[in-house]
């Protein structure tokens, strides 16, 4: 039988991810009782998607609503952790877009605020926990499909698109860097593939390749990783073409002592249609698995998680770890300086 649901609500719309934050505690039973949002234009969107929720003039109505257990959030990037904390300290368990935290400051009070309170902090990476290709690649390394994993390579370029990005989007000291933002979510599927509970980062490197109207923006980022059992290295970037019908070709390659997975997450460049493509290649050969319908259990487990007080969506300190290597990442990255090449002359 399934575990009753409970309410919640949201604090923050500024990320279209709300959506999908709030659509798998809904797919899981529970209830969105309310929502907070500063902005009129974004309340307005939120209330056509979810009009049974009713938006609240100040976040503490929602604080200090003994009957709200979990605060979703997806606030401005900078404004994440504060919200976070605020939210612990009244007692609910949080639920955070990426990236939980801008800074490894943020990072450490995130860290002491779930300490003393004993409330659950968990970070919806989306392009694994929401993403059906990859749960089931999750799914066959558990069952021992490619042995042991040696390695992944994540790749997560992204498109800034035609249409109008709030200031804040270009500035470092609210978004963190792209390190922390995007190259968060390969840094969690790195932990989560090869099974580390430690790592450290090797090398990293950021650039402003091509925007030089917005100097602090960073429009390319890598790192190379490793732990004590596997290596990894991850590439993101704002460079994805006009003429590709989503907004990233996600990949993902995972290397096993007995096969690999590659996934194609969000298309199949001029090969199958449609998204949530992996491939396996072991001992008995190579194979095509369509993921669409892979379910999805994030919610539920979570869900599950906040009433009976276990860790089953997200471990705590798994949450942490990645969050630290990203912020770690973006702070020790080298700068390329992007300049122009020379012409060619010949």
């Amino acid at each position: 039988m399934a575990s009753p649901g409970f309410a919640f609500a949201a604090i923050g719309l500024n990320h279209g991810h709300i959506y999908g934050q709030t659509e798998v505690m809904i797919e899981a039973g529970c209830r969105l009782k309310a929502f907070f949002a500063p902005e009129d234009d974004l309340a307005a969107a939120y209330t056509a998607r979810f009009p049974d929720a009713r938006r609240v003039a100040d976040e503490r109505a929602i604080l200090e609503d003994p009957e709200i257990l979990l605060v979703i959030g997806a606030g401005i990037l900078a404004d994440r952790a504060p919200m976070a904390v605020r939210a612990m300290r009244h007692g609910k368990d949080v639920m955070l877009d990426k990236p939980g935290a801008t800074t490894l400051e943020q990072l450490a009070e995130l860290r002491r605020t779930q300490a003393e309170t004993g409330r659950i902090l968990s970070i919806l990476y989306s392009e694994h926990y929401t993403q059906p290709a990859t749960v089931a690649a999750g799914e066959l390394v558990k069952a021992g499909a490619i042995g042991r994993v040696l390695q992944t390579i994540g790749l997560g370029p992204h498109r800034i698109g035609n249409y109008q990005r709030p200031d804040w989007f270009w500035k470092r000291a609210r978004t963190g860097g792209i390190l922390t933002d995007i190259g968060s979510h390969q840094v969690e599927q790195f932990l989560f593939f090869t099974g580390s509970g430690q790592a450290e980062i090797v090398a990293s490197q950021v650039a402003n390749f091509d925007h030089p109207d917005t100097p602090e923006f960073e429009d390319f980022g890598d790192i190379m990783l490793r732990s004590d059992n596997a290596a990894g290295y991850i590439r993101v970037d704002w460079f994805t073409a006009d003429g590709l019908p989503t907004w990233g070709d996600g990949r993902l390659f995972i290397l096993g002592t007995e096969g690999t997975i590659e996934l194609r997450k969000y298309v199949d460049i001029a090969g199958r249609p449609d998204d949530n493509h992996l491939f396996l290649v072991d001992r008995a050969g190579t194979r095509h698995i369509d993921c669409t319908g892979t379910k999805i259990t994030y919610g539920e487990q979570l869900r599950d998680d906040v009433l009976n007080r276990t860790e089953t969506a997200m471990p705590q300190e798994h949450c942490f770890l990645a969050t630290e290597l990203a912020l770690t990442a973006q702070a020790r990255a080298q700068r390329i300086e992007g300049r122009r090449p020379l012409e060619r002359t010949v």
